[in-house]
């Protein structure tokens, strides 16, 4: 992605955020809802999130430092760890202390940093993983063929479906083992897909991504945005970052620093501090160890 194209992306991102509601204001409209999160690990407090709110409809972007709490969050929020505190709703309802399937089911899906693809399966048969509600997994109705035979079929032509909108139809037979690292990523987003959420959390989605299938990966991205579903996403590369979100949250220790559209973080000193200016001395140092 060019200087030139992120700055455009950018501008655009800014002049669509201006319509953006403010958090708790009259007009807001938030998916989800957190309030008083906290999460320790034995003298470390990991997460400690006061009140957060992630707009319907939108691209929010959670950033920090590493260790700053991201992924433990999104763990928490979806079931796949157990808060010490705190409560949160999703669509006006809670789902504190529900299991991840149960998450997925009200409409929440995440992915992983790590991705989840089950490798000696196909990558048609990790799609149909993603299927809710299907008949066959269930004792009795494994034998009723004439039932799931039909929803087999309406699954497999929404998974083909999906997997051609995501440029993997002719990988459709191979094992997803066989993918690249931006194939898996593009597999785990397609078969979240499957469940027809609203609402998807991407955990680093570009890490370790070729650059050739970077801006694939952000036009999927926005594409879910301009279909209704909301986004949430935890990502370092500050160019895609800036490029696609309609509002950033930033972590540090655990704690929300600050948060607004890209251009009142691209300013905010705090945020400079406590992660901007961190990270520009990382990439300083990446660069004199290529030199």
């Amino acid at each position: 992605m060019s200087s030139d194209e992120v700055n455009g992306s950018a501008a655009v991102v800014d002049r669509m955020a201006g319509a953006l509601p403010e958090p708790g204001s009259a007009k807001s409209d938030p998916i989800l809802v957190v309030d008083g999160v906290k999460r320790s690990f034995g003298g470390l407090t990991a997460v400690d999130v006061e009140h957060l709110e992630v707009q319907r409809g939108t691209i929010t972007a959670l950033i920090g430092p590493n260790g700053a709490g991201k992924s433990t969050c999104f763990n928490l929020l979806t079931g796949f760890d157990r808060v010490d505190s705190g409560r949160w709703t999703f669509e006006g309802r809670s789902i504190n202390g529900k299991r991840g399937h149960q998450v997925a089911r009200a409409g929440m899906v995440r992915t992983f940093q790590l991705t989840k693809a089950l490798t000696r399966l196909s990558v048609l048969d990790n799609m149909l993983l993603g299927a809710q509600g299907q008949t066959g997994e269930r004792m009795g109705g494994a034998f009723l063929r004439s039932v799931w035979g039909r929803q087999e079929k309406v699954n497999t032509e929404r998974a083909l479906d999906l997997l051609e909108r995501f440029k993997l139809i002719d990988k459709r037979r191979d094992m997803a083992g066989a993918l690249s690292g931006g194939q898996r990523k593009l597999l785990e987003m397609a078969r979240a897909l499957m469940t027809d959420p609203s609402m998807i959390m991407l955990d680093e989605p570009m890490a370790g991504v070729n650059p050739a299938l970077v801006q694939s990966l952000l036009h999927h991205i926005t594409s879910l945005r301009d279909e209704g579903k909301t986004v949430l996403f935890v990502e370092h590369d500050m160019d895609v970052i800036m490029g696609i979100s309609d509002w950033i949250v930033v972590l540090a220790q655990g704690r929300v620093i600050a948060e607004g559209r890209p251009s009142d973080i691209r300013s905010n000193q705090q945020v400079i501090d406590a992660y901007l200016g961190a990270q520009e001395v990382e990439d300083e140092g990446s660069v004199s160890g290529d030199e």
